[in-house]
Order: C-alpha cells, then structure tokens, then sequence
C-alpha cells in the first residue's frame, strides 16, 4: 500500500490508521479474479463492485484497483453491458442489465486516473469506458431520461429512476473528460448528458411512470446534489426541504423516510452532496459520526435501527467501505480526486478539442447549475 498522505484538515473526521485498515477489509473480500462482492460469499454487481474499487485506490491500492477493472472488461457483453450480478465467477443475475450500473464504470476510470494519472490505464480502458456508454446512452429518450433497464432479452424496461439517471449524469460527466483527456471528440454525448440534467431537474413527471414513487428513499432526495444536476441554492434547498424527514441528529442519514432505519453509505453520499452545496460544518458533522459503525476488522456495518438499537443487516459490505473512503476524501482531500463527487468539472472544449493531454482546460461549475 502506498503511503497517504493525511492533511491536518482530516484531524478528528476519522480515527487513525481508518485508510488503511479499511482497504485491508476490501482487499480481504476480494476474489482473486478480482471481483469486490459485497462480502465473502456474497454477489457482486458492477455498481457496488466499481464502489469499493474506488475506495481501493483512493488508499493507494492501484494493483487491487485495477485488478477490479480488468474483471470487468473481460466481463463485459459485446453490446458494452453487464448483468445485474455475479457470484464466485458466473452470473447470478440474468433477468436484467441496468444502465446506471453500467454507466458507472466511467465513474471509476475517472476516478482511477485523477488519483493515479496513469494516461496508459485510461486508454487501456477506453474501449470499455466508450462501449458501455454508448450501451446507456440507446436507451435514452427524447425526453432526455434514461430506461433504467434492458429485460434478459436485451428489451428495455420503460421507465425511469431519479437516483439511477442523477449516478448516470455523474457518470456522463466522467466519460466526456475521460474522452477529452484521450483526445476523442463525442460531442453527442455532452449534448445527452444536457438532455438527461434538464430531465432531472425540470421534467419530473418522466421518472417512476410505472410503479410506486421512490421519493420515500433518500437517494432520490440527495443524489441529484451528489452528482451535480441540482447546485448552488438550488441544492441548498433541495436538501433543506427534506432534512428533518431523512436525517436523525447523532446518527445518520435514513435509507427510507418511513423506517427506523440509518444506513452508513447513505449518510457519506450525503455528506458529500452536504459539500457540494456549501455547507462543510454539516458535513463534518454527519461523517465523525459514523465511525461508531466499524468493526474491529476495519469493515463498517450497513445500518443500524434505532429503534430496537440493533445492527441490521448483520453484513458488513464493501461499498458501504468504499463510501466512507469516498466521503473521507471529499473532506481531507486526500488523494487529487478529492473533488469528483463535490463539484462539476468539465473542459471547455470537449466538443471541439482532439489535442489531448496538452490541452485540457477545466471549467469549474461548483455553485452554478452544472
């Protein structure tokens, strides 16, 4: 493991040796054909997967980081997909494929490079990055907003998720700079991510057409914030609007509205949305708080209901690890990806541009509309 470098602003946000005692609980859950599963035994599913591969290498990890990656590309269906799941090297899921799980791995690469600056891993993985997008990207509509799945017979499933179409728009962000930075011009896709933000944030009645409202999960409170559809005051009030319904004082963040329930991934997604709106003193308070869930092997538990003041589930995940790393680096500026889920930063000339490396100019979209 790299040695990390931790500033003086991380003093009190995590207790010592936190970085690397929880990489060594991910690096112990994963398999040696490099899948992360959500624990020893369990599934993994790419969204998750690409989760605590982040956190891998935001603790200097990049061997284990990479490994991650090289399962997915040689994984990876012809059409650019995956499927929802997979367990001790076959699928476990084959009734769907879901866009932003797909999407995500863009997200990763990103993340991977800005930590690293491996411009060999990138074009490496290009080919994967750029498969898997255009994958997500069919199934948009003229409305701008995504199906959030294909059937087992590659048919798409006609409706539309806020919180999975907000990790897309994140994911979009990371693939145009992922293209900028190789020299690649796609145009077409900085005009989708265009279509699939205004969707987000002026077209409601194109999300959860088909089935129950998702509003009572917290994610789709927050993750428009988290992933820079909403910004500025528009995300202070987003997140001011439900607070009360979502957030209990000296715990955490709720999974749903209705339940009893804190989860500890939930609360570092949303302290990080918390910084991308501005307000860090909440932030930080949120995250100290959530130490209290590690165990002693480095892993954190999933959720505790305060109600019957239990640990449910009794499962200790890897993405849950990955996200405290996450939260952890949006806060300490740990590693130079610090930022990625905190602010909007896309080059300038993405559309036009095919110089490469030499030529990436950054706009910074923190606080406006991105």
């Amino acid at each position: 493991m790299s040695e990390i470098s931790v500033p003086a602003k991380a003093s009190g946000l995590f207790p010592e040796g936190f970085i690397q005692d929880s990489a060594a609980y991910i690096l112990s859950q994963q398999l040696p054909d490099g899948s992360i599963p959500w624990f020893k035994g369990g599934y993994a599913d790419p969204w998750d997967h690409v989760e605590a591969a982040m956190g891998l290498a935001i603790a200097g990890e990049f061997r284990a980081a990479e490994n991650a990656y090289c399962w997915l590309a040689e994984i990876q269906l012809e059409d650019g997909s995956w499927w929802a799941a997979y367990k001790d090297g076959d699928i476990d899921n084959r009734e769907r494929r879901e866009t932003n799980f797909v999407a995500y791995v863009a997200t990763g690469i990103w993340q991977y490079f800005l930590v690293s600056r491996d411009t060999l891993f990138l074009q490496r993985y290009w080919p994967m990055v750029e498969r898997a997008i255009e994958f997500v990207l069919r199934l948009q509509t003229e409305f701008g907003e995504i199906h959030w799945a294909v059937d087992s017979e590659g048919a798409p499933m006609e409706d539309a998720l806020i919180t999975g179409c907000s990790s897309i728009y994140k994911s979009l962000e990371c693939a145009i700079n992922i293209a900028h930075q190789l020299g690649v011009a796609r145009p077409q896709w900085l005009l989708a991510r265009e279509a699939l933000g205004d969707a987000l944030r002026n077209k409601p009645e194109r999300f959860d057409r088909t089935w129950e409202s998702k509003a009572r999960f917290s994610m789709d409170w927050f993750y428009p914030v988290l992933t820079g559809a909403f910004s500025g005051e528009a995300a202070q009030l987003r997140l001011q609007q439900r607070w009360d319904e979502f957030v209990v004082a000296g715990l955490g963040c709720r999974c749903v509205s209705d339940e009893p329930w804190v989860t500890v991934a939930e609360s570092c997604e949303l302290t990080m949305s918390l910084i991308a709106a501005g307000q860090r003193s909440r932030a930080e308070i949120l995250y100290r708080g959530l130490h209290r869930w590690q165990d002693k092997d480095g892993g954190y538990w999933t959720g505790y209901v305060y109600r019957d003041e239990a640990i449910w589930p009794e499962e200790k995940t890897t993405w849950t690890v990955g996200a405290m790393l996450l939260a952890a680096d949006a806060l300490a500026g740990l590693t130079p990806a610090s930022e990625l889920f905190t602010s909007v930063c896309l080059p300038l000339n993405a559309a036009q541009d095919s110089q490469g490396v030499d030529s990436f100019d950054e706009l910074e979209l923190s606080g406006s509309q991105g």
